[in-house]
């Protein structure tokens, strides 16, 4: 049986899991006698489960010729249909809003972006609950492509450790890729990887509780935490009972999203071998400590033009609201410290948002829920660059560092430079589509970094006035959807897909 079901179409597997991930709120809303809810997800749950059902049955004799196309087919598939089958038990629990929102409710979670049309005010507990699942879903699900799909074509960060050729990175191919080798890699991860998801997440919801935040709370925040969607059913986690010992808890687990060394060393393809020299992990750990402790020197300047030096407890506050946020936002989740305000007030700086977005931007680990640029590119850059200035002073010098530091720092900068140009070239693309929609420069920016860099509340923290989403046009809406699912399958996912050699039979 189980056999069957592994031979099943990707996106028809995903279907079934969406379909019983129903009964989750469901049991929730039973639990709470909330009645109408329930009956919201129950009912979808099982007409979707019959759904997916007959589709399996339909497809269950199709064979897959060309397995890499197939794959990267479900990935566009899954992060692009399967919100319209996740938006209609939403629909149906909100019961006064538009299918739209619904499904751009449910890409925004699916794609860990963590935007929201909606005040949490007026979404019942399990619908909070169903929009940090799906994110938690879609948190694992990056996790699990990223080394089953995307680590053997070379796509999702790896391109850079593995270039060996211009033309290669550029034109990526899986001909040699049987499709034995990806649904083997699939379930091989699958297994590895989602104890070791679900084991931090159940330990970082219990320490919340111990804490002090409520079950609901602390487990849709443990959630948010490990899939770095930023999804709250109280609106952020500076409103939570647990206060600075929860953001410390959080700060601990937001490490994992830094580098894939955290809880893959033994993965094939890694540039090195343990964490504390780990390029990612390192340059990662630079920017939350380096970002924070300038701004804290802005803060001490600040505090004694206004004779202030002595507030021990609010610089100690400026500071830990800095290394909170500057976390969050490089590994794309988005919480706020409850003493951002500190920082920002006491920091003096008119525009503290732009350092965020250029933390969102840069992003966190490659095959990690992180989004953005990666730091395994910026850091093949700056390998590049560093090596381009000795070669100033130097000109017949040997690099050195073995062979796998000189591909990085060679064809590895290339792809690395190849994909920031697209990514600027998207950025451009999707913030001149929301101009057209009647947005300003500064909010089609703002909103086209959130999207691309799916770091949803970046558009509440950074922008002033912050933007509200539910108040943008339905075209608008719709532009930020698709955004959310290119900056989550990448630039080169999608010019992979356009490759002939995939579509040859």
């Amino acid at each position: 049986m189980l056999g069957r079901i592994q031979a099943l179409p990707f996106i028809v597997i995903l279907m079934g899991i969406g379909a019983l991930s129903m009964m989750v709120p469901g049991i929730h809303a039973a639990a709470i006698r909330d009645y109408a809810v329930m009956r919201a997800f129950i009912q979808p749950s099982v007409m979707f489960l019959i759904l997916a059902t007959l589709i399996g049955i339909a497809t269950s004799g199709h064979k897959v010729r060309r397995p890499a196309r197939n794959q990267l087919m479900a990935l566009l598939m899954a992060f692009s249909l399967l919100p319209a089958m996740l938006a209609y038990p939403f629909m149906q629990a909100v019961q006064n809003t538009t299918f739209l929102n619904a499904y751009v409710e449910m890409v925004s979670s699916l794609t860990t972006t963590g935007a929201t049309l909606f005040d949490p005010e007026r979404l019942p507990d399990s619908v909070h609950l169903w929009r940090a699942l799906v994110g938690w879903m879609g948190g694992f699900f990056i996790w699990l492509t990223a080394f089953a799909v995307l680590a053997p074509m070379h796509l999702g960060g790896f391109e850079v450790l593995n270039a060996s050729g211009k033309r290669r990175a550029l034109t990526p191919s899986a001909g040699d890729i049987q499709a034995s080798d990806i649904y083997r890699r699939i379930r091989k991860f699958a297994v590895s990887l989602f104890p070791i998801y679900l084991g931090l997440t159940v330990v970082l919801w219990l320490a919340l509780l111990l804490a002090g935040d409520p079950p609901l709370v602390g487990f849709t925040h443990a959630m948010s935490t490990l899939s770095t969607s930023g999804i709250s059913p109280i609106g952020g986690i500076g409103d939570a009972p647990s206060g600075r010992m929860g953001e410390g808890l959080i700060l601990v687990f937001l490490i994992f999203a830094l580098s894939r060394q955290t809880f893959s060393a033994d993965q094939p393809g890694v540039y090195v071998q343990r964490l504390w020299v780990d390029p990612e992990f390192r340059i990662g750990m630079f920017l939350v400590v380096a970002v924070p402790l300038l701004l804290f020197l802005r803060h001490f300047l600040g505090a004694f033009e206004v004779s202030e030096t002595n507030n021990l407890d609010a610089g100690l506050s400026a500071l830990w609201g800095g290394v909170f946020t500057v976390m969050s936002f490089l590994t794309t989740t988005g919480f706020e410290s409850s003493a951002w305000d500190t920082s920002r007030s006491w920091s003096g700086l008119a525009t503290p948002g732009i350092l965020l977005m250029g933390l969102a931007l840069v992003g966190g680990g490659v095959a990690t829920t992180a989004g953005g640029v990666k730091l395994l590119r910026v850091f093949s850059l700056y390998a590049h660059g560093a090596r381009e200035m000795d070669r100033l002073v130097h000109p017949s010098s040997v690099g050195g560092s073995g062979t796998v530091a000189r591909r990085l720092r060679r064809q590895g900068a290339y792809v690395a430079w190849v994909f920031f140009m697209l990514f600027a070239l998207s950025l451009a693309v999707v913030a001149i589509a929301l101009s057209l929609t009647g947005l300003d420069f500064q909010a089609s920016i703002t909103l086209a970094i959130a999207s691309l860099s799916t770091t949803g509340p970046l558009a509440n923290v950074a922008a002033d006035p912050p933007i509200v989403y539910g108040a943008l046009d339905n075209v608008a809406k719709a532009i930020l959807a698709a955004a959310m699912v290119l900056g989550r399958l990448e630039t080169l996912a999608i010019i992979a897909l356009l490759n002939p050699d995939f579509w040859r039979s």
